[in-house]
């Protein structure tokens, strides 16, 4: 499976904002995108993810076989909003985004575990602190298989232990062959990860 865009260009309210951005990613591969606030980092990882259309360019996704014919299918998507109801228990949560991906990998309760919920599985999203919030939106990425994560300042909010945590689950992905591209001002922990810096 590669991961391939070629000349990538975005724009954001009609005004371009970068191009020409190519770069192709292997089976255990991780692309960390950098750079200032506003050079379109999070624009480049919605793109990706099929959410918007580059102005100009291609991603590609190839070896996906029929259950990720593209980017768009083989992607988990964790941007700056965490994506679960205030109103639903965690595990109500990742049981609805569970069926609606499909592909089940974890249970709700195992990918709580994995991320240090377990024992508030229970409790409605809304009564969560922010770091709690961003951990429960991380357990998202466990609960359905994507090869893809494309992740948006993923360890925002999160305090040291679920930062190292959460760069064990990372390094996992990658170990059983997945794909990480990920926009960030911080390090990851991810040795070896190839970095792409914006608005330069």
């Amino acid at each position: 499976m590669r991961l391939v865009a070629e000349n990538v260009s975005g724009e954001r309210g009609g005004e371009l904002i970068f191009s020409n951005i190519s770069f192709s990613l292997d089976p255990g591969q991780a692309l960390l995108v950098t750079g200032p606030n506003g050079a379109g980092k999070s624009t480049l990882l919605r793109v990706i993810a099929g959410l918007l259309l580059p102005a100009e360019g291609t991603v590609q996704l190839s070896g996906g076989g029929e259950t990720f014919p593209d980017a768009k299918a083989a992607c988990h998507y964790l941007g700056h909003l965490n994506g679960m109801k205030t109103a639903l228990s965690l595990v109500e949560n990742l049981a609805f985004w569970c069926d609606f991906l499909g592909e089940p990998l974890l249970s709700p309760v195992e990918a709580l575990e994995m991320v240090g919920l377990g024992d508030i599985s229970h409790l409605p999203f809304g009564y969560l602190s922010t770091g709690q919030r961003r951990r429960a939106a991380i357990a998202r990425l466990l609960v359905s298989h994507r090869p893809v994560w494309l992740l948006d300042e993923p360890t925002a909010g999160l305090d040291r232990t679920a930062e190292a945590r959460f760069a064990e689950l990372m390094r996992g992905h990658l170990g059983d062959g997945g794909i990480i591209v990920a926009a960030t001002h911080l390090p990851l922990g991810l040795k070896g990860a190839r970095e792409l810096r914006m608005g330069e």
